[in-house]
C-alpha cells in the first residue's frame, strides 16, 4: 500500500527522484501513465499486469471503452530508477500533467501518483468542502 506525499523538482533532463519508501513497493522496473484529473498514475509491474488484463476485458465495441483504452495505454512508459533513484519522466507525460519542475509524489493505495505542485494544490483548494460529503457517501468508517 502506498501512502505518502513527498515533494520533489525535476532536475534540466526531466528527472524526478522517486522516494525510496515508495520506490521498494515499486520495484526495479514500474510503469507511468496518463491518469485522471491531469497527473501520472504509477503502477508497480504486478498491478499494471492486473490492471491491463481487466481493462483488455472491456468490450471494444463500445466507443467509451477504446477511448478510454487509447488515452491510458497509449501514455504507457515502464520506466526504472536509476542509482539515485531518479525516473525519466517522458516529456509527453510531463506536458499531460503540466509538470515543468515542482512536483509532488503521492501515494494513493495501490499507485502513486505525480502532480505539477500547483495543480496538486489547486485540486486540493477545490475538493476541500467536499471531502466531508464525499467521505459520508463513499466510505463506512465503522469498521
Amino acid at each position: 500500500m502506498f501512502t505518502g506525499e513527498f515533494q520533489h523538482s525535476l532536475d534540466a533532463k526531466g528527472r524526478v527522484i522517486m522516494p525510496s519508501r515508495l520506490r521498494e513497493g515499486l520495484g526495479e522496473k514500474f510503469v507511468v501513465t496518463r491518469g485522471l484529473d491531469h497527473c501520472l498514475f504509477v503502477y508497480p509491474g504486478n498491478q499494471w499486469t492486473r490492471l491491463e488484463q481487466k481493462l483488455s476485458q472491456q468490450p471494444f465495441t463500445k466507443k467509451d471503452s477504446r477511448a478510454f483504452n487509447r488515452f491510458f495505454f497509449s501514455g504507457a512508459m515502464e520506466v526504472e530508477a536509476d542509482k539515485q533513484g531518479r525516473v525519466l519522466i517522458p516529456q509527453y507525460l510531463r506536458d499531460y500533467a503540466g509538470i515543468e519542475k515542482e512536483v509532488m509524489i503521492i501515494g494513493v493505495a495501490d499507485r502513486v501518483e505525480i502532480w505539477d505542485e500547483a495543480s496538486l494544490k489547486e485540486y486540493f483548494g477545490n475538493a476541500d468542502d467536499n471531502f466531508e460529503e464525499l467521505a459520508e457517501k463513499l466510505v463506512d468508517f465503522d469498521l
